[in-house]
Formats: structure tokens, sequence, C-alpha cells
């Protein structure tokens, strides 16, 4: 099985660079004060896309053969996933076929669509969408693009981790959610080759907890649901390229309710000013629960993507009306 490399990340950066700037990395003094120790966000939720994905896709489809990207591509998702897969086939003039699954974000959709996909609705979540995914490509002759099992498109993604340890050398702890876990191995990698004693420490939902019962366990767990508010961590069944780096190298894992991944939602808000979707807003709401362990420490909160849908949005604010 093909795993990733730093050395492969540094290379990722070239392509990204060509398409993307840098995020932000940003201090809030605010919110520091409020958590007890320095807090800083990553702001992925800047993409063109609203998230860090794009890193993966843009990288993926620079080294996708030419024979192929004449065919096209295919993928699975809930929304991130897809918009990267999407964008990135644009500006490589690929065709891009997306399934997700019915009563995915609509807005998530729209997005898709507007970067010239394809967009297929089938099944009731991400893993039966998948399945009519690899029916497909068959079917098609497209290039089937795995969102946990393509290298390329791990390292894309952990050119962010790069840039945080840039621009915060000192850092002690990367707080990051984990859905199918290419961010969460990205930030492993990365600081296993800059400073091994940074932490990496990962976030799932508990309706969403299948990664979190595997490296608990030892062994591949499936969940029978994940049913969360957080769409970018609602998966229920591990890889084997993303589960084996996170088996290794993530330092803790913190499981959040749906009651919590709301507040933090409605906490980015207030101490960011920024709009953060359910996964994007989790490592703020677990900071809540590591403040004991990370007093007085430099940590990083990934804020993975900012695509929350406007009725989400509404029942998220209104919880006391």
């Amino acid at each position: 099985m093909k795993t990733l490399t730093f050395q492969d990340i540094i290379a990722a950066r070239k392509v990204v660079a060509r398409f993307l700037k840098q995020t932000p990395l940003i201090h809030y003094p605010e919110l520091s004060k409020h958590l007890g120790f320095q807090a800083y966000i990553k702001h992925e939720n800047h993409h063109p896309t609203g998230s860090f994905k794009v890193r993966g896709g843009l990288n993926f489809m620079q080294h996708l053969p030419q024979t192929q990207r004449e065919k096209g591509v295919i993928t699975a998702t809930r929304g991130n996933h897809g918009q990267s897969i999407a964008y990135a086939a644009a500006q490589f003039g690929v065709k891009a076929t997306v399934v997700v699954p019915y009563g995915n974000n609509p807005e998530k959709n729209s997005a898709m669509r507007a970067f010239g996909a394809e967009l297929i609705e089938h099944g009731a979540d991400f893993d039966e969408a998948l399945e009519l995914c690899e029916k497909l490509q068959q079917e098609r002759g497209l290039y089937y693009v795995h969102p946990c099992m393509e290298p390329a498109l791990f390292h894309g993604v952990g050119t962010y981790s790069l840039e945080i340890f840039e621009d915060l050398p000192d850092v002690d702890a990367i707080i990051v959610p984990i859905g199918g876990g290419s961010g969460c191995c990205g930030a492993i990698t990365v600081s296993k080759a800059i400073n091994p004693n940074a932490k990496v420490i990962g976030v799932q939902a508990e309706n969403a907890p299948a990664i979190y019962q595997s490296w608990k366990a030892g062994r591949r767990i499936e969940t029978d649901s994940c049913d969360t508010i957080a769409d970018g961590i609602a998966t229920r069944a591990p890889f084997p390229l993303p589960l084996s780096i996170i088996k290794e190298g993530v330092h803790d894992i913190v499981l959040l309710s749906e009651a919590e991944l709301k507040e933090g939602i409605r906490s980015a808000l207030r101490w960011t000013h920024n709009l953060a979707e359910g996964a994007g807003a989790a490592p703020i709401a677990a900071a809540y629960k590591l403040t004991d362990t990370l007093v007085g420490k430099n940590v990083v909160m990934v804020m993975s993507g900012g695509n929350l849908d406007t009725e989400t949005l509404k029942k998220v604010l209104c919880y006391q009306l």
C-alpha cells in the first residue's frame, strides 16, 4: 500500500502555489484568553472552494496522465472533496462527475455544478454514494478518484501543515478534524519531519466515530451510521491509507456531541468572526475539552471549511429562540 512522504508534500506545494494563495494563520488574543493557551486559527475556509480539500484536487490533477484527463474522472463526496475535484478539473480542462447522497448540502451541490461538474444523487450516505461511483467508473471508463486512497490528494492537503510550521515554528499542538483523514495525515507527516514534539490531535463526531473507534481498538471498525451536523466528518468506514498513518501518529482524538459541534460553530463566529461548517468549527469545540492539557501552549486549530448551508446556520443560531 502506498503511503505519504514529506518530500512529496514539499513537491506538491509548487503545484498548489500556482493556483492558490497561502491561507492566513491568525492569532486571536481574546480567544486565547478564553481558552488559556495561545490560540491560532489556520483559515482553510478562505480558499475559492471554501475548504482545504482544493489543495489535494489540484495536486491530483497535475499528476493525472493526459490520456485519462481526456476521458474524465469520477468521485463520491459529501461536498468539499467534490468541490475540490470539480474546481481542479476545470483548471486542467478535465470533465468531472461527482456522486453525492440524497439530502446532501444543497449549497455544496450548487457549487459543484457551478464549477462544471456533472452531479449525480444516489444513496442515503457517503458510503452508498461511493458504491455507485465505483460502478460508473467501469461503465464510463472514468478514473475513480477515491477521496481517501489517493496519495496525491493527501500530499496536496499536507501543504497547509507546511505553512503552519513556517508561520509558527514553535507550534506545540495542531487540532484537526478527521473525516477521511487527509488533513490529519498531512499534519502527522509534516510534524514528524519538522518537529516530532508537536502534537497532532484529531476531532470526530460522537455520531461518526469510525476512526476513533478503530484507533482505540487497534483494528478497522465500521459504524452503522454517521448522522452528524458536521458533514465534512460524516463517514462510517475508515480506509487503510489514512488509518495506517493515524494509528501510528495521532496523539489523541476528541469526540464531540452534536450540541458541542453546534456550539463550535457559534464560537467560531463569536471569537473569529468567520463562518465555519461543522467540521471546520470542530477544532475550536474540541479545544474547550483540552484546556487543562494545553494551558500556555501555542495551539493551531484548523478551520478546514466554511461551507455551512443557510438552513443549518439558521438552526444553529436560533437555538435559544
